[in-house]
């Protein structure tokens, strides 16, 4: 073969080669780039299937990578605008006594018994005409209504209601209250009405339904116990025999 030809088969056969291993390399990148593709699909598919399973994942994914940082939560910014409400004096806080029933607490007696002695009834809120009689205050329970009474170890029977005009002695079933000075005050009223703010100590209640309240009134320089009403326009008490009406000035017990 001549030199000439033989160059040219030479440069021919290294070309070829050449050319068959530029295509071997262009290939070789063209398969890692569809491998990096593939894999890069597989995984977007990946992720596909667990934005199917949980749908909120999606918003979350997508917020992860727009977002440079987190943001802080409204109410967890400082503000020096805020205020606190002062702390109570105590905790927890201290709680009042129960108020007493609306009758008060009665013992409940009869005129049969003994009277009882002081470690039951208590000191006596007055005292009788000659100054050493202990007088309490209490309700008689008559046929078909109660009516606040004067009740005395001294008096026969024990306890004496102002009823009918007269100074009636009860026999039988009678209550008696005792005065508890940090439950119970008598306030100054007139007429029957009630003393604006308080909350008179109910005594009993008539036949025809009117409610009967604890009162006081001056007879002759001494307090005597007695009933009150709005009905009654005033005050009822029994002394020397006899029922008497004060419509002013007296007493009710709240």
């Amino acid at each position: 073969m001549p030199p000439l030809a033989r160059r040219r088969s030479i440069d021919s056969s290294s070309s070829s080669s050449s050319s068959s291993s530029e295509s071997d390399s262009a290939h070789k990148k063209h398969k890692d780039k569809k491998s990096k593709k593939d894999k890069r699909k597989d995984k977007k598919d990946k992720h596909g299937s667990l934005v199917h399973q949980y749908p909120g994942a999606s918003s979350h994914a997508s917020t992860a990578t727009t977002q440079a940082a987190p943001t802080a939560h409204p109410s967890l910014l400082p503000n020096n605008n805020m205020s606190f409400p002062e702390p109570a004096q105590s905790f927890p806080p201290q709680y009042t006594q129960q108020p007493p029933p609306p009758s008060g607490y009665r013992i409940p007696l009869t005129t049969d018994a003994p009277f009882p002695g002081p470690e039951i009834t208590l000191p006596p809120p007055f005292y009788d005409a000659d100054g050493t009689s202990p007088v309490f205050i209490g309700s008689a329970l008559m046929e078909g209504s109660v009516h606040p009474c004067k009740i005395g170890p001294h008096l026969r029977p024990f306890a004496v209601v102002p009823y009918g005009g007269s100074e009636f002695g009860h026999h039988g079933r009678y209550d008696l209250l005792p005065f508890r000075h940090e439950q119970m005050e008598w306030v100054h009223t007139s007429h029957g009405r009630f003393p604006e703010g308080r909350r008179p100590v109910e005594g009993g209640y008539e036949e025809d339904g009117n409610k009967l309240y604890h009162a006081v009134a001056v007879i002759n320089g001494v307090k005597v116990p007695g009933k009150t009403g709005e009905h009654l326009n005033g005050a009822r008490v029994s002394f020397g025999g006899g029922e008497h009406e004060v419509r002013d000035n007296y007493e009710i017990l709240c």
